[in-house]
């Protein structure tokens, strides 16, 4: 019987047919790296470890330890959202962002060229308010107090350490010796030794300023003045809470972010605010970075919902004349001037030299939304783009180094029925990088590693055949016969490999996660492909090879 006779509508089965879609499948394969090629540049999209990028582990800030799991675990879900939808605006091809457990976001932004531009995009909260600024009188006057505060919690000599001046306050001399003693005493029943106890007192306690010996009065109404130099410190004593319960009821003092000059010093502006926001950017709908075409200065234009349109005009209309201060993470970004009724449209000033690429950053997290949040970066790795090629380097020479072996040893122990496989195995590789192309995967060094790993399969499949035809040929079995008896009988033990390490590969792509998940992707498409290029296209090139062979003539192998 011609096994090579088969009805042409066999198209499977006929040789011409069995081509056919091999040219087929070369062609797709082809076509899906050439149009990748034309997309992105490169043949293939490459992982963090192969390209360069960063590596950050991100968990809820949780100081306290007040947060239970499952509230982690949702505060983790709103986090991978947000951040999600700020990497896709923000342009990164391929990035990966998943759950590390119910507490942690794993996230690797791969090719990223500015670090920390793209780290701030990830950790900023963006948490936008809106306040009204206030006279700083009431602040003024319980400056005194603060300064008391301060001295009491943290004692002289560590003021002095720090190097705070020695201002005298003028407090009476009765006022000293009540605070210090606690009895009612009047200047004229002061002995000598209470006259130098207080003199003492004013020196060491009363006299410093700690606090009030910082603040300028500020040029816009309702700031304050702090020398760049002594920002440091006045941001420490603001922390205290001694401070916090000392400020007005209903008032914060919030840092702004512009620095100004005057004459050789640098300054910072410190508002005196509301201390609840009347609206926050939840209801903010869309933000755009643009250039405010009178100062040519980057500005961030917003629009509010419906709902936030109107308390916003509600809330311009009755403060008009007065300073609306925009705060964004806890600093002031701009204060202008209420000049009229707002609706639901207003800009943010990023002031003057402020480059348009963080104008355009501020407006992409704006619309992404605010973090649930603070959120703190645990552990972080970057990989730079020459150990990324180094990686490839060493990949790829350990992939030739390892195939050129495995075609020398097969070409020499199998000779033509190994010359054959190797064709089958070049096949075999076009068609893995057609398939990691076409579905979009992204090339790591351990999925390097599941390809090379794949490619020993392939060839093993193409042993498994090559001897079950020697043994056949061993029976006395004719030429075809035995191909056909070789591939038929090798079948099984091909499939139960495949599919055993198939199942294997799809396990660690569910459970795994990074490297491991791109190791079960190559190595998935890796299977299927060796499958199909050992019990198919081998065997397609040894009907070719036999077509002109008579049944009975002896094969190579």
């Amino acid at each position: 019987v011609d096994h090579f006779a088969e009805p042409k509508h066999y198209m499977f089965k006929t040789v011409r047919g069995r081509l056919a879609f091999i040219i087929v499948m070369i062609v797709v394969a082809g076509w899906q790296l050439y149009s990748h090629k034309q997309e992105t540049g490169d043949w293939l999209k490459l992982g963090l470890d192969l390209q360069g990028g960063m590596h950050l582990v991100l968990e809820v800030d949780d100081p306290e330890g007040t947060m239970t799991s499952e509230a982690k675990a949702d505060m983790i879900d709103r986090v991978d959202r947000i951040i999600r939808t700020r990497i896709d605006e923000f342009g990164v091809s391929e990035p990966l962002i998943q759950k590390s457990g119910s507490e942690r976001l794993i996230v690797e932004l791969a090719g990223i060229s500015d670090e920390e531009q793209a780290k701030s995009i990830v950790t900023r909260n963006a948490f936008l308010e809106f306040k009204l600024v206030l006279p700083t009188t009431d602040v003024e006057n319980t400056l005194d107090r603060i300064d008391r505060r301060i001295v009491a919690a943290l004692g002289v000599d560590s003021i002095r350490a720090m190097g705070r001046d020695v201002v005298d306050q003028g407090e009476s001399v009765e006022d000293i010796l009540f605070r210090s003693t606690g009895d009612t005493v009047s200047v004229d029943s002061l002995t000598a030794e209470d006259q130098a106890a207080a003199d003492s007192l004013q020196a060491e306690e009363n006299a410093l300023q700690p606090f009030s010996s910082l603040l300028n009065y500020g040029d816009v109404e309702g700031t304050f003045l702090v020398n760049l130099e002594d920002v440091p410190a006045a941001q420490y004593f603001l922390s205290l809470p001694e401070v916090q319960q000392s400020l007005p009821r209903d008032q914060s003092l919030q840092w702004g972010s512009d620095i100004i000059s005057q004459g050789v010093l640098n300054y910072q502006y410190l508002y005196v605010l509301t201390e609840e926001a009347f609206l926050t950017g939840d209801r903010l709908e869309n933000a755009s970075a643009q250039r405010d075409p009178q100062f040519n200065t980057p500005i961030v234009q917003f629009e509010l919902s419906r709902a936030g349109g109107r308390e916003f005009a509600q809330f311009s209309g009755a403060n008009v004349g007065n300073l609306l201060a925009i705060v964004l993470d806890g600093e002031v970004m701009s204060a202008p001037v209420l000049r009229d009724r707002i609706g639901a449209r207003g800009q943010i000033d990023m002031g003057q030299g402020t480059p348009m690429t963080e104008a355009s950053d501020l407006a992409l997290v704006l619309r992404a939304g605010a973090l649930p949040a603070r959120i703190n970066i645990i552990e972080e790795r970057t990989v730079g783009p020459s150990l990324g090629q180094d990686s490839i380097d060493q990949g790829s020479l350990a992939g030739i180094v390892g195939i050129g072996i495995v075609i020398l040893i097969m070409l020499v122990y199998y000779r033509m029925a190994g010359l054959l496989a190797v064709g089958a195995l070049s096949f075999y590789v076009l068609l893995v990088f057609g398939g990691l192309a076409g579905i979009g995967a992204t090339l790591t060094v351990p999925g390097i590693a599941g390809l090379i790993l794949s490619i020993g399969m392939a060839v093993d499949a193409n042993v498994l055949i090559f001897e079950r035809i020697r043994e056949e040929l061993v029976a006395g079995r004719a030429t075809r016969t035995a191909v056909d008896e070789g591939f038929q009988h090798a079948l099984s033990a091909i499939v139960d490999a495949n599919i055993t390490t198939l199942i294997t590969a799809l396990i660690l792509f569910q459970f795994g996660t990074g490297p491991v998940r791109g190791f079960a992707v190559t190595l998935s498409i890796g299977i299927v492909a060796s499958f199909v290029s050992a019990l198919y296209v081998t065997r397609s090139l040894f009907l070719v090879y036999l077509s002109g062979k008579k049944a009975s003539d002896p094969i190579s192998i």
